[in-house]
């Protein structure tokens, strides 16, 4: 196929030729005409009548060949917007897939933490009917040894021991709120950003 410049080079040609053919039948006749022979007026007539079809054919040819240039051009930049257009919708479909992906995975990692979050709840529950438990032992035992005199060894023994087990449940207790407190703030700063990141989609 011949380069943009050879065409024009070629387009620049014809266009000379159909000129220099106009030119050339213009000359004709005004070089026949002061001769007054009619022959000679009529031959240079009818040569600058055939120049002036060419040059017309000529030019005519040129526009024909303008238009299928022009026509393929925009096909080629049609297929290239094309082309273009497809990569767009391709990559757009990754970017949305690929921030799909990282949403599923927040919200698996979300759903982890609130289940972590409930069975820390529950051991703080099991810790507190503990406590309360202890306690209620603890008030039994003491209550126990005030009444009974030659037990009072035996039943502060007792009772030292549960209030021992009543203190470490209470360290316990203390704990265990404390790592609920994290996991709860973990959690909200957590989906805030994936608010954030939701937005940003």
């Amino acid at each position: 196929m011949a380069s943009p410049n050879a065409r024009r080079r070629q387009r620049s040609t014809r266009l000379v030729v159909a000129v220099a053919l106009i030119v050339a039948s213009g000359v004709l006749l005004a070089a026949v005409v002061p001769t007054g022979s009619f022959v000679a007026v009529a031959v240079s007539g009818v040569v600058a009548v055939v120049l002036g079809a060419a040059a017309l054919r000529i030019a005519h040819s040129e526009l024909m060949a303008s238009r299928r240039d022009a026509a393929s051009d925009r096909a080629s930049q049609a297929k290239e917007y094309a082309e273009l257009a497809a990569r767009r919708t391709e990559e757009n479909a990754e970017f949305i897939a690929s921030v799909e992906g990282r949403i599923a995975d927040r919200d698996e990692a979300i759903s982890a933490r609130e289940k972590a979050i409930s069975d820390l709840e529950e051991a703080v529950e099991l810790a507190q009917a503990k406590v309360v438990e202890l306690t209620r032992r603890a008030d039994a035992e003491a209550k126990r040894a005030e009444s009974v005199v030659a037990e009072r060894d035996e039943l502060r023994r007792k009772l030292q021991a549960a209030e021992d087990r009543a203190a470490e449940a209470i360290v316990r207790l203390a704990e265990l709120e404390q790592e609920l407190d994290v996991v709860r703030a973990d959690l909200l700063a957590w989906e805030s950003s994936h608010v954030d990141l939701r937005k940003r989609a």
